[in-house]
């Protein structure tokens, strides 16, 4: 079982893409795997005879425990009373990731997209999915296009066991702080309304220009890009902006890699790619691994405000309430602004009080006047 992201301790088969005695290629697909933040396609490692299977789908394996073999020509596998360490198989290795089957086996067909929990229920109910029409992205098949087909209500998947396995721990082991502050969005709202017009702008969402002014804050405050480890702060030699994307499965949170370094079209590019993927279950373990910091948005479900949990490992998360029409004070006379409560919950071994009100203050700052706008 190959270890595909930080802090895995196990991974589930949800389905072996190849059968005991199939001779395989380098880089064809042998097995589905299901861990709390990503489903993939693990790949042949070289060509060979695949043998030995020892865990079935829908089983749970530990990191590192073998959970089938390849062998070369002449090889065999080792009897069970011999462990993986001294077995005397020299090409029976971790399977790992994806591509078409081998000439000659079976007619090439393309898997129908699917998510991970969709394509359980369908095997599950003896459903091809090629009879389903899908709802979701790109035409995906959802549990809920199943839901006919299956009387009994499906156990929860991995990703959303893990989640709350990992909410629970980080809730009693990260000491949270919490700030909410209402901000006027008048600069925020023309910044999007200025943008699109333009050519490669059009699906901007207000999503986009935060994780772009975030960026821009944590590389002022390189506190904040931070981690408390082993009882020490360890910065971060990248940003990494987490999303909080929610699915059928779950919640997820795919990663923007530096996006200090990325333009706003790139940021919005990248991140409805990483939403698709999310959506379709094809994130890779790259996709979710190195998030310093996390914007979570339910605005778009008309939640005014709220407080979201941090992520393992990061300094801090950026909860974004819906923006709406309030009367406010401006020069002593009632007038109405666009306004948006901004949340913010921090890890308080790297951001105490202070630090987590002047992070915020920032943040408010930019969304009030963003630098596009300053003339």
């Amino acid at each position: 079982m190959p270890a595909l992201e930080l802090a895995q301790e196990s991974g589930r088969i949800l389905r072996w893409l190849k059968t005991e005695g199939d001779q395989v290629a380098k880089g064809e697909p042998l097995i589905e795997i299901e861990t709390d933040k990503v489903t993939v396609e693990v790949e042949a490692p070289g060509d060979g005879v695949l043998a030995g299977i020892r865990a079935t789908e829908g089983q749970d394996v530990p990191v590192g425990e073998t959970v089938a073999y390849l062998l070369a020509a002449g090889e065999a596998v080792p009897e069970p009373t011999v462990t993986p360490a001294a077995a005397p198989v020299a090409k029976a290795t971790a399977l790992a990731k994806a591509a078409p089957e081998a000439p000659g086996a079976r007619p090439e067909t393309r898997r129908p997209l699917a998510s991970p929990k969709g394509r359980r229920i369908a095997r599950e109910s003896n459903v091809d999915l090629r009879t389903i029409t899908g709802s979701g992205p790109q035409g995906a098949v959802l549990a809920s296009d199943l839901a006919a087909t299956s009387d009994d209500a499906p156990e929860l998947g991995a990703t959303w066991r893990r989640m709350a396995e990992r909410t629970t721990q980080t809730w009693q082991t990260t000491p949270h702080f919490f700030l909410l502050r209402e901000v006027d969005a008048s600069g925020l709202v023309s910044w999007r309304q200025s943008l699109l017009s333009r050519p490669g702008y059009e699906r901007t969402t207000y999503t986009d220009l935060l994780v772009k002014l975030l960026a821009e804050i944590l590389r002022r405050h390189p506190r904040a890009n931070a981690s408390w480890q082993n009882g020490r702060l360890v910065p971060s030699e990248q940003i990494g902006i987490g999303i909080a994307v929610a699915i059928e499965e779950g919640l997820v949170v795919p990663v923007v890699h530096a996006p200090d370094r990325l333009e706003l079209d790139e940021i919005a590019a990248r991140r409805i790619e990483l939403v698709q993927a999310a959506r379709a279950g094809t994130l890779r373990p790259e996709d979710v691994h190195g998030g310093t910091f996390t914007i979570s948005n339910l605005g778009m479900y008309g939640v005014d405000a709220f407080l979201a949990i941090v992520n393992a490992g990061q300094s801090g998360i950026l909860s974004v309430g819906r923006i709406a029409d309030r009367v406010i004070p401006v020069d002593g006379q009632p007038a109405v602004r666009p306004m948006v409560t901004l949340g913010l919950s921090c890890d308080h071994r790297v951001l105490d009080g202070a630090r987590g009100a002047a992070l915020l203050d920032a943040i408010a700052s930019l969304v009030e006047e963003p630098p596009e706008l300053r003339t």
